[in-house]
């Protein structure tokens, strides 16, 4: 017969937005959190991997002096570790190869440190560039100031409680996980993780931790980081504790603030932990909504953290552009409902009197035209600004276009034409833009945001100094159809009229006379298959004429259609890497990516497929 509980235990996890060598902000953050922690009456209070340095540090991780500054603001923290346990992510240097890890601080005293077994090195993570991998190297100890602590493998206890860490990366290797081997009377798992966004990557996580606490029989407490940290990357700032198969406390993921706390009661009962409450169902979010937060918190950091006042955008009036704005919106609207006017000043540095007046500081747009340009993007351009409340201005380049171009014939002797000077006169249309644009981001304080997605980061289907002219391309991760499948969705979820007319356009670069009746499609394939073929060829690798037999049986175009098409991308991809290693550091926001700095590596120069174009 079971008895009544004996003791309780109180345990906490909390997310922080943190910055890579930023001392200042990431020991405030994490003051704060123990602060608020201690006010809870938390026992154990977990915080994020690598919180007190940045996850993003890169090399500077092999740099002697962040390696001894991190130990050294850790043991700063010591005080503030009163009547409370506390674990802390820094790496740590032990027998002179450099760990991944997570020190357990409680009562002013170090517990031990734990060492990340498996480290990610896929996609976006380079982790194997900083770090050793623990492994199954067992229990050391390592010496700090005099004095011997445990290192690796620790079992901690604390008033008989045991529990021991798995890092990130550790949770996601079912039978070599720590849980795996070091389970046995335990009573929780701890784990501070630095795991960055990816569409419907929380369903995966929580259900290897729903998984793992029936499976050990023990209570799993996870700590996300938050943010934008250093970029790229963005974390959703997921925290999450769970027994027996349920959830027992979750915050709402993508938050604006510095730091959440959630923490859950536990009582002892026959040596195991029983939650105090019933648990709840976890709220379930669509791609759709997980692109608007995560992209606005993107943003959000991004404009703080550079110390812009503001972004500006050349606003084309097509799908590209359009999206950009209003993920600035979006920015905008979910920041100010959870911060309120004051809060997002405060944040940003910023003075603006209202909400309602908000768009109109912080988004700057110009339509620039040309001859070539129609009176429906320009319509559709001005509509979306008026309707999202940004500032708008409209001007023409045609004089800069037709100055660079008299030049150049006056200087070559050669009189330019369309039938045989076509990308020439389309990509100088697009390079005279930049320069106003960027002339009006230096006005305005402004960050630039390039409006280049994933599907022309394939092909190369922008104008190097032109229309990639930015310091952000905040949908450079995302697939050209799923922009505007956002769109259509955006349209109707929040009741942007505007959109229509932007919904309503075939993308075109309008840079040909306009009695031609240019469209993207028609210069590169249709999107769908584009985005078929990126697949195939890219994400998985195949042979072109292996991505001809994935598809050919589909039946959605010839067969004779089908290899021309594969043909072109394969030509355009090769040579279209030189822009890819140009582009402006994008969001990574999807488990695919072409971003040659982060994801996507392959040579600049190559063979250009030339054997395996010919079958």
């Amino acid at each position: 017969m079971a008895s009544g509980p004996t003791k309780n235990i109180k345990l906490a996890a909390a997310t922080l937005n943190q910055t890579p060598l930023d001392w200042k902000n990431n020991l405030e953050n994490i003051k704060l959190a123990i602060r608020k922690a201690r006010e809870e009456s938390v026992n154990v209070l977990l915080l994020p991997e690598l919180c007190l340095c940045g996850y993003g540090c890169e090399d500077w991780f092999l740099a002697d002096w962040v390696q001894e500054k991190s130990l050294q603001k850790m043991l700063e923290l010591l005080p503030f570790t009163e009547n409370i346990a506390v674990s802390i992510g820094l790496p740590i240097l032990w027998n002179q190869e450099l760990y991944n890890c997570a020190c357990l601080i409680h009562d002013g005293e170090i517990k031990g440190f734990s060492a990340k077994q498996h480290l990610a090195n896929d996609g976006v993570h380079y982790e194997h560039r900083w770090f050793q991998s623990w492994g199954r190297r067992g229990l050391e100890s390592i010496s700090i100031e005099g004095k011997e602590y445990p290192f690796g493998e620790v079992i901690y206890d604390l008033s008989g409680f045991k529990f021991i860490y798995e890092i990130c990366e550790d949770m996601w290797h079912e039978g070599k996980r720590p849980a795996s081997y070091l389970q046995t009377n335990i009573h929780f798992i701890l784990n501070p993780s630095a795991s960055p966004f990816t569409f419907g990557k929380t369903k995966r996580r929580e259900r290897i931790i729903l998984d793992t606490t029936i499976k050990y029989n023990c209570v799993y407490v996870y700590a996300n980081l938050l943010g934008n940290e250093s970029g790229r990357i963005i974390f959703d700032g997921e925290l999450f504790i769970a027994s027996e198969g349920k959830v027992r406390a979750q915050n709402s993921r993508f938050s604006f603030a510095n730091f959440n706390l959630i923490s859950q009661d536990f009582f002892s009962v026959d040596g195991r932990l029983v939650a105090s409450d019933k648990g709840y169902v976890p709220v379930s979010e669509t791609k759709e909504q997980e692109f608007c937060k995560a992209a606005a918190l993107g943003l959000f950091d991004y404009l703080r953290k550079s110390s812009s006042k503001c972004f500006v955008l050349s606003l084309s009036g097509g799908a590209d552009s359009t999206c950009c704005a209003a993920l600035v919106r979006l920015m905008v609207d979910l920041s100010i409902k959870e911060l309120g006017i004051s809060g997002f000043n405060r944040k940003l540095g910023l003075q603006i009197p209202d909400e309602s007046s908000a768009m109109a500081y912080l988004l700057h747009c110009a339509y620039q035209g040309t001859v070539n340009s129609s009176e429906d993007t320009y319509l559709s351009a001005k509509e979306v600004a008026e309707e999202l409340g940004a500032s708008f201005y409209n001007w023409k380049v045609d004089s800069a276009v037709n100055e660079f171009t008299s030049t150049i014939e006056d200087a070559t002797g050669t009189k330019l034409s369309w039938q045989v000077h076509d990308v020439a006169l389309q990509n100088i249309q697009a390079r005279a833009r930049a320069p106003f644009i960027w002339f009006l981001a230096n006005l305005k304080q402004g960050l630039l945001i390039t409006t280049s997605n994933r599907s022309e980061g394939d092909v190369g289907y922008c104008t190097m100094d032109g229309d990639t002219a930015g310091g952000i391309a905040p949908i450079s991760g995302v697939d050209k159809p799923f922009v505007q499948h956002w769109l259509h969705w955006a349209e109707k979820e929040f009741n942007w009229k505007s959109l229509r007319h932007v919904n309503n356009l075939s993308p075109s670069a309008e840079l040909r006379p306009l009695e031609t009746k240019q469209t993207d499609e028609a210069d590169l394939m249709p999107y769908a298959l584009l985005l078929q073929i990126e697949q195939l060829a890219v994400h998985q690798k195949k042979s072109p004429r292996n991505v001809w037999e994935a598809l050919v049986h589909k039946k959605e175009y010839s067969a004779e259609d089908l290899k021309k098409h594969i043909v072109r991308f394969f030509r355009l991809w090769q040579q279209s890497q030189w822009k890819r290693e140009r582009l402006a550091p994008g969001f990574y926001l999807d488990e695919f990516n072409v971003d040659p700095k982060t994801w996507c590596r392959f040579p600049i120069l190559g063979g250009g497929f030339e054997e395996e174009l010919n079958w």
